[in-house]
């Protein structure tokens, strides 16, 4: 039994801790969602939330502690005076005395008195949802008279008036508010509050000269990656110029790599079209035969080979970013689709002007329609253009490309079955060039299935 019950236990406790750490990552998450996501908002409530702390705590503790007992203390010395009066009015109750206290009491308490004949108090007024004056007056009376008293705190706004009743009469009482009441305090909370405003400003305009360094990195990351130029200077803390620094140095590191390459390709392109050129002299004066010609198309292709493989070395990063119309380029592309005898229907939507390398990114969609003219007849090419990205869709209704072989078809010199070679005639590069051109823009190339029946290519990049 024993033995039973310890093993409930420690299996409620591990299932207790389990439900509870779920709980409080789910709280957590919730947490996260509602905050701000921005670097400029997760600093702004760094700095604000900490102040507002304090200064709460700072109001609490004054307000609670330091004017309340104040009040209690100012609303005790009033009701100490008034105790006195009563006292001296017990003591001698005669008209011609109350003259002569009348005014001691004017001139050394500040305190307006007056006997009423009627023995009934007024009544009770409603209470203020919080007031600590009427509390306080009313502790006070309540301790130190000991008679029947009725306070209006209320009525009059820089007076305080006080009834008591006596024994054959009813003492009146009007004494200054400020007498009883710790006034001052809504300078203190000015002066807070002004004073939280103008720290809180000056920390907004100190974490926007911070962050916008850090704006102008991202801005310039995002630029690079779209293949447009870069031109910026290092600004803000020594953090985010090391990090400027860095982005600078892997930029100058790319830039010079990719003119390595292009000036290495640019010799091997010379040596290999002045072997190209002999062979092409052999060939010329050769009688002609079957095997002339056939050594003609071998280095035919090999020409074709040798421009289209440089081509997509070089990738055509020379080119400076431009604003590009959407709806001419397409159009020229539907205009020579349809010089080659195929029905092309061309629709774009949204803002049609993109900044893009106007040439490379024609050559990648021209790449694409030419891919869909040799394996269909109807071509379809559908642009829109959102806030964040540009999307092209050139559709065929030719046979298409088999789910499992649609990444495969952007490897170099792949070659798919005789159902649909899509290089047919080519150099396998079409689309490893247009994927190229769209991840040299930031963007990329997927295939898919297209509404007409064939290959679907879409073209997407940020603008």
């Amino acid at each position: 039994m024993t033995d039973r019950a310890t093993q409930g236990t420690s299996g409620f406790f591990p299932a207790y801790f389990v439900r509870t750490r779920a709980a409080w990552r789910g709280l957590a998450r919730a947490i996260a969602d509602m905050l701000p996501k921005g670097l400029y908002a997760r600093a702004l409530l760094i700095v604000i939330v900490p102040m507002v702390i304090l200064q709460s705590v700072i109001a609490y503790f004054f307000m609670e502690r330091h004017w309340q007992t104040v009040t209690y203390r100012l609303s005790a010395a009033v009701v100490h005076d008034i105790g006195a009066v009563v006292d001296i009015y017990n003591a001698n109750p005669s008209p011609e005395a109350a003259a002569a206290w009348k005014q001691i009491a004017a001139d050394r308490f500040g305190l307006d008195i007056e006997l009423l004949p009627t023995r009934d108090l007024p009544k009770a007024m409603p209470k203020p949802f919080f007031s600590l004056l009427d509390s306080a007056l009313s502790r006070e009376l309540a301790t130190q008279i000991r008679r029947p008293f009725w306070i209006d705190t209320v009525g009059r706004s820089s007076f305080v008036e006080i009834r008591v009743l006596l024994d054959n009469a009813v003492l009146r009482v009007i004494a200054r508010r400020n007498s009883a009441y710790a006034s001052n305090s809504e300078i203190f909370i000015l002066w807070m509050v002004g004073t939280s405003l103008v720290l809180i400003g000056l920390a907004i305009a100190f974490l926007r000269n911070q962050i916008r360094p850090i704006l102008r990195l991202a801005r310039a990351a995002q630029d690079f990656g779209k293949g447009r130029d870069v031109d910026f200077r290092p600004h803000g803390a020594r953090e985010v110029r090391q990090a400027t620094y860095a982005f600078a140095e892997m930029k100058r590191r790319i830039e010079r790599a990719m003119e390595q390459r292009t000036a290495m390709l640019n010799g091997v392109s010379h040596d290999l079209r002045t072997i190209l050129t002999r062979f092409k002299l052999s060939l010329a004066l050769m009688e002609d035969g079957v095997e002339a010609e056939a050594l003609r198309k071998d280095v035919d292709e090999m020409q074709r080979m040798l421009e289209a493989y440089l081509s997509f070395a070089r990738g055509d990063a020379g080119e400076a970013a431009a604003p590009t119309d959407m709806h001419a380029l397409l159009d020229e592309l539907k205009a020579d689709a349809e010089r080659h005898g195929h029905e092309t229907r061309v629709q774009f939507s949204g803002d049609g002007v993109v900044t893009v390398r106007a040439d490379a990114f024609k050559r990648c969609l021209a790449n694409l329609v030419g891919n869909a003219q040799r394996h269909g007849d109807l071509i379809e090419i559908t642009g829109a253009r959102d806030s964040r990205f540009l999307t092209v869709h050139v559709d065929d209704d030719g046979p298409g490309i088999p789910p499992d072989q649609r990444e495969d078809v952007f490897r170099p010199f792949f070659r798919l079955d005789e159902a649909r070679n899509q290089d047919e005639g080519g150099t396998g590069l079409g689309l490893v060039i247009a994927r190229d051109v769209a991840r040299s823009h930031g963007g990329d190339i997927v295939l898919g299935q297209a509404p007409i029946g064939g290959l679907r290519a879409t073209v997407r990049v940020p603008v």
